[in-house]
């Protein structure tokens, strides 16, 4: 049985796609195949997998060294099990930068693709086969590509995941702009989260020079929620990052409908990581990043101490 499943933190690209693709090794390929998570991903893709009538995958477990495995919307073993050099990886579906330091035991298939979700790309692998998916795998490709371009408000949306979007919301009857103010309001419900979860809930690690950080993206509709926390989230940071293994908690919190991101600026360190990484001037505890969407893009390049 092959084991699919996407990074820690798990986002409505990395859940769905991992079940996009258990659909097509199954149905179309005709190998046994298991979508996984590694954690509970966010509300936004519990949101999809409900809307569409979908289960929600199984956690992985501890991996075994003869398991067989695909990775999809990440190749940065930080964000995948400590193990994952010592199983029978076969196959990276991504479209991210590529990080490196992931080891196989064989020659294996890679494919990555400068588009906005990891959907699309397999889109693209599919190909005529999409004419044998059912609409709950169109309808998680479609979330997938509207979650992950902010229904093409970000920078990393290309025309290819724009014709996507608009296609399967055509074969489905779907209205995008209806269906994504849906998933967006479901992922700005960060009611249930505590401060050191909500840090956690959409983060990566990231090293710029000599320091670490685990860099937090809340996109969200109401920024309002999440800024009223401030001083928890601020006062959780320390916490979460000796926990964490790194220097500094960042938290960006992305106004989706006025497109700018706010910054939460704890102590020195990140009023001069602002400063030098966006050439802004920080007064206080919080700073307006405008245009700044995608941590991808737009964040993770750009920062410096």
């Amino acid at each position: 049985m092959i084991k699919i499943f996407g990074h820690l933190a798990p986002d409505t690209d990395a859940t769905c796609s991992a079940l996009i693709w258990e659909w097509y090794l199954n149905d179309v390929q005709k190998k046994p195949a298991r979508a996984h998570i590694l954690e509970q991903p966010n509300s936004e893709a519990a949101f999809v997998l409900k809307r569409w009538g979908v289960e929600m995958p199984p956690l992985l477990g501890e991996l075994a060294p003869e398991d067989e495995v695909v990775i999809v919307d990440t190749n940065n073993p930080a964000e995948l099990p400590a193990t994952i050099n010592e199983v029978n990886l076969a196959e990276v579906i991504d479209h991210h930068l590529l990080s490196g330091n992931l080891k196989t035991r064989r020659p294996i298939k890679i494919t990555m693709r400068p588009v906005a979700a990891t959907a699309t790309v397999m889109h693209w692998l599919i190909g005529r086969d999409m004419d044998k998916a059912p609409d709950a795998i169109k309808g998680l490709m479609l979330s997938c590509v509207l979650s992950d371009t902010l229904e093409f408000r970000s920078p990393t949306t290309t025309p290819t995941d724009r014709k996507l979007a608009d296609g399967l919301a055509s074969d489905l009857g779907i209205d995008i702009p209806k269906y994504a103010a849906e998933m967006f309001a479901a992922k700005s419900d960060i009611s249930h989260l505590s401060d050191a979860e909500l840090l956690r809930l959409d983060s990566k690690k990231y090293d710029a020079g000599s320091t670490s950080f685990r860099v937090a993206v809340l996109e969200t509709t109401s920024p309002d929620i999440a800024l009223n926390r401030k001083a928890g989230l601020m006062a959780a940071m320390p916490g979460v990052a000796a926990e964490d293994g790194v220097d500094q908690v960042l938290l960006f919190v992305v106004d989706i409908l006025k497109e700018q991101a706010t910054l939460l600026v704890p102590n020195a360190l990140v009023k001069t990581l602002a400063e030098k990484s966006f050439g802004v001037s920080v007064d206080g505890d919080q700073v307006v990043l405008p245009g700044i969407m995608s941590r991808k893009k737009q964040i993770i390049p750009n920062l410096k101490v």
